[in-house]
């Protein structure tokens, strides 16, 4: 029952000073047209204070449904450009098969996915393998049908290429609209050029010209970009000409790739590899 007591007290003290202080204040805003002013002010600052922290919490509260619209739209937006970067792909497949003859040659689509242009001995790396149809021994372009390299190695799902920025590679190479022909390869230098070297001192080269492949590789169809004469100077003992030639394909911007197999490349491989072939060498 004393418990009660004080509690009923407590709570009596507490609304007379409540009661006490709303009539000081009262006073105080009716004493002057100052002091209404700064109290109007006070209050409008401290309604403004609620409001404010009230809107932060609904907008906060709100972000989640922002965030997931805006989530839902990059998706689509992304949806869009695969479906955009499918097309274009396959519209460049139709425009070069068109150009090399599709009933010898096989071509697909691959992504870059690893590639490196500051080494002696680079690699590529590329999203398909014997899964997806791709082989070793498949060209590898540029989207725009420029030299790249060729596949050397492959899993189910990834294919590994050497491009021509590699000390190893080699590619027979030729003058456009011209028949000297000679051997394309990089010196490790400058990852931006190659050499074509062994090319007939009659040849001519003249500056800018195209430089393409023979066709004689079991790899590359023929005339395919390799690129454009940059500089020519004659060998020491002056037969033939070396020509460094900028290349045509960019590889350090390199995304996209094309693969072209030769459908045939097997069976001449198998020809010039054959018993009779061999006999006949031996019987020579």
């Amino acid at each position: 029952m004393r418990k009660l007591i004080e509690f009923i007290r407590s709570v009596y003290v507490v609304a007379l000073f409540v009661a006490l202080e709303a009539v000081a204040i009262g006073y105080y805003a009716r004493s002057t047209c100052y002091t209404q002013a700064r109290l109007l002010a006070r209050s409008n600052a401290a309604a403004g204070a609620v409001h404010g922290f009230s809107a932060g919490v609904r907008r906060y509260f709100s972000l989640g449904t922002e965030n997931k619209a805006l989530l839902e739209r990059v998706a689509y937006l992304e949806e869009r450009l695969a479906q955009y970067d499918e097309a274009a792909n396959i519209a460049r497949l139709r425009k070069y098969m068109t150009e090399i003859g599709g009933s010898k040659y096989r071509v697909m689509t691959a992504t870059v996915v690893s590639n490196s242009i500051n080494r002696t001995q680079n690699f590529i790396t590329i999203n398909r393998g014997y899964g997806d149809g791709v082989v070793p021994d498949m060209a590898v372009l540029t989207p725009g049908g420029a030299m790249v390299g060729y596949i050397i190695d492959c899993t189910d799902r990834y294919s590994v290429a050497m491009p021509v920025l590699n000390t190893s590679f080699r590619a027979s190479g030729k003058l456009e609209g011209a028949d000297y022909f000679g051997s394309v390869y990089w010196d490790g230098a400058d990852p931006h050029t190659v050499l074509f070297g062994e090319l007939s001192k009659y040849s001519e080269p003249k500056l800018g010209q195209e430089v393409v492949t023979t066709g004689f590789s079991q790899f590359f169809p023929e005339d395919v970009l390799i690129g454009r004469v940059e500089r020519v100077s004659m060998n020491e003992t002056r037969t033939a000409f070396t020509v460094r030639v900028r290349l045509a394909a960019e590889f350090s911007k390199l995304t996209d790739v094309i693969l072209v197999e030769n459908r045939d490349a097997n069976e001449i491989i198998g020809l010039e590899k054959s018993e009779g072939v061999e006999e006949y060498l031996r019987n020579e």
